[in-house]
C-alpha cells in the first residue's frame, strides 16, 4: 500500500520529537502539544477559527476518551477512603504484610501480584483492586510511592497486557492482521515477553536502589501518603471506633470476596476491558454505600456525596496535567477525524499508522532489518497511549517482511505487539499509566521517566533476541 505523507504527517513527527526531547529534560509539555494542536488545526483546516476551536475540542475528545479511567479511580479512591478513616484496610493488608518485609520483596511481590492479576482482567482494574491494598504496605517498609507505582506498571501494563495470555485480547488483533493462528502468536511472544520483562524490571530495581543509595531518587509525588489518608481529628478517631472489630474483620474479609467473585463473572460472562472496569467500579460503589452507611448512619447520605466528591477531586487533580498531552496524540488517530474531518489522503489510516506504514517501505528486508523496523513501527504506533490502535498494523508489516525473508512470521508479529502495547499500553505514555500513578498519587509525567530507560534497554535486548529467532 502506498501511503501519500503531507505536511500534516511531518509537523506531527515534528511535535512528537518536540515532546519526547522535552519530557526527557523534566520540562512541562502542556505549552508544546497545545502548539501541536493549533498547527495541525491550521493544517487540516486553513481556518484560524477552526483550528482555535480544534483545541478547545480536543481536549473535550480526550475528556470523552479517558472519562471511563477517570471514574474508576475516582471511585477506587472513594471506597478507598472509608476503608481507610474505619481501620478496615489496615485488617484487610495485615496477611501481606508477613511477606513483604523489604523495600525488595515489596517492589517484586507488588509487581508478580500485580501481573497475575492483570492477565485475568487486565491492568486497569487490576491497578484499582491491589493498589489501594499494598501501596500502604509498601510504604510501611520503605519502599518508595513511586517504586511501587513503577512495579504496577512494569508488571501489569507491560508484561501481563503485552502477552495477554488469559484474554487473548491483543495476540487475536495481531494475528488476524497477519494471517496466523492466535496460538502461533502466543507462542512466538513466550521468549519475547519473558526477556522483555525481566531485562525491563531488573534494570528498573537497579536504577532505583541506586538513585536512593546515591540520593537522587525522585518520588515525584503529586499527593503524598500523609494527604491521602485522613487527618485523626476527633471525627476520624470516631469513625474508627464506629465499627466494631468483629464486624470491621467481617467486611476486609467480605471485600476480597465480593472482587473475586467480579473476576469469576468476568469468566463466565466473557466481561473484558471496559466491561470489567464497570463491573468493579460498581462492585466498589456498592462497598462504598454500605460501609458508609453502616459507619455514618444517621449522616450516611451526605457522607456518601462527601466521598465521592473526595474521590473526584483526586481523580481530576491527577489527570488535569494529561488531558492537553493525550489530546495532541490522540489526533494521530481516531482524534483527527472527530476534530477536523477527511483532510488526510485518500488512502491514509491515520497520521500515526501512515508514518509506521511509510517507514516500512523505506528499508531493507532481512532478519535483522525487519526486526529493528517491527519494534519501531510498534513503538511508534503506541504513541497514542492506547497500544492496541497500532498492533494491527504491526500483524500486517510483519506479514510483509516475513514473506520477503521467507520465515519469522510469528516471530516479528509478536514483536511488534509486545513494543506497541509496552510504549502505548501504560509504561512510558503518560496519559496511558494513569491509573498507577493515580493510585500510589504520583506524579504520571515522572513515572513515565522513570519508566522511560529499563523499556528502552528491554527493546533493544528485545529486539536482538529476536534476530535470532527469526
Amino acid at each position: 500500500m502506498d501511503i501519500q505523507l503531507t505536511a500534516l504527517h511531518w509537523v506531527y513527527l515534528g511535535f512528537i520529537i518536540a515532546i519526547i526531547g522535552f519530557m526527557l529534560m523534566r520540562r512541562d509539555t502542556t505549552i508544546i502539544c497545545i502548539a501541536g494542536i493549533l498547527g495541525i488545526g491550521i493544517l487540516a483546516t486553513t481556518s484560524a477559527s477552526g483550528s482555535v476551536s480544534g483545541i478547545f475540542n480536543s481536549f473535550i475528545f480526550a475528556i470523552k476518551e479517558l472519562v471511563g479511567t477517570i471514574l474508576i479511580i475516582s471511585i477506587i479512591v472513594a471506597m478507598s477512603r472509608i476503608l481507610i478513616r474505619t481501620g478496615i484496610n489496615e485488617i484487610m493488608i495485615s496477611p501481606f504484610t508477613r511477606f513483604l518485609r523489604t523495600p525488595a520483596l515489596a517492589f517484586w511481590g507488588i509487581g508478580l501480584i500485580m501481573m497475575v492479576t492483570s492477565w485475568f482482567f487486565w491492568p486497569s482494574p487490576a491497578v484499582a483492586l491491589i493498589g489501594a491494598v499494598l501501596l500502604p504496605v509498601a510504604l510501611r517498609v520503605g519502599l518508595p510511592a513511586l517504586g511501587a507505582a513503577v512495579a504496577m506498571n512494569l508488571f501489569g501494563h507491560g508484561i501481563a497486557l503485552s502477552g495477554d495470555y488469559i484474554i487473548q485480547g491483543a495476540p487475536k488483533l495481531t494475528a488476524d492482521a497477519a494471517g496466523i493462528p492466535v496460538s502461533s502468536v502466543m507462542q512466538a511472544s513466550i521468549p519475547l515477553v519473558i526477556v522483555m520483562g525481566v531485562v525491563t524490571t531488573v534494570a528498573a530495581y537497579w536504577m532505583m536502589r541506586r538513585d536512593q543509595k546515591s540520593g537522587k531518587w525522585r518520588n515525584g509525588l503529586v499527593v503524598s501518603p500523609a494527604e491521602s489518608t485522613p487527618d485523626y481529628d476527633l471525627s476520624a478517631i470516631a469513625d474508627r471506633n464506629a465499627l466494631s472489630l468483629r464486624t470491621k474483620r467481617w467486611l476486609a474479609a467480605i471485600i476480597p470476596i465480593l472482587f473475586a467473585l467480579d473476576v469469576v463473572a468476568m469468566f463466565m460472562l466473557d466481561l473484558q476491558g471496559g466491561d470489567a472496569t464497570a463491573l468493579i467500579g460498581g462492585t466498589a460503589i456498592l462497598i462504598m454505600l454500605f460501609i458508609t452507611m453502616l459507619t455514618h448512619r444517621g449522616k450516611g447520605f451526605e457522607k456518601t456525596t462527601s466521598y465521592l466528591v473526595e474521590g473526584f477531586l483526586f481523580g481530576f487533580k491527577v489527570f488535569g496535567p494529561v488531558i492537553p498531552i493525550a489530546a495532541f496524540f490522540y489526533l494521530g488517530d481516531s482524534g483527527f477525524l472527530a476534530m477536523f474531518g477527511e483532510k488526510l489522503p485518500e488512502a491514509s489510516l491515520g497520521i500515526v499508522n501512515d508514518l509506521g506504514i511509510a517507514l516500512a517501505h523505506v528499508v531493507p528486508v532481512n532478519g535483522v532489518v525487519g526486526s529493528i523496523t517491527l519494534t519501531v513501527v510498534g513503538a511508534v504506533t503506541g504513541l497514542d497511549g492506547s497500544g492496541f490502535s497500532g498492533i494491527s498494523l504491526a500483524g500486517s508489516i510483519a506479514q510483509l517482511f516475513g514473506h520477503a525473508i521467507g520465515s519469522g512470521i510469528a516471530t516479528l508479529t509478536a514483536l511488534g505487539q509486545v513494543a506497541a502495547i509496552w510504549v502505548g499500553g501504560g509504561t512510558i505514555i503518560p496519559w496511558a499509566l494513569i491509573p498507577a500513578a493515580a493510585i500510589c498519587g504520583v506524579d504520571p509525567f515522572e513515572l513515565a521517566r522513570r519508566n522511560l530507560k529499563p523499556v528502552f534497554i528491554g527493546l533493544c535486548v528485545t529486539t536482538l533476541v529476536a534476530m535470532f529467532l527469526i
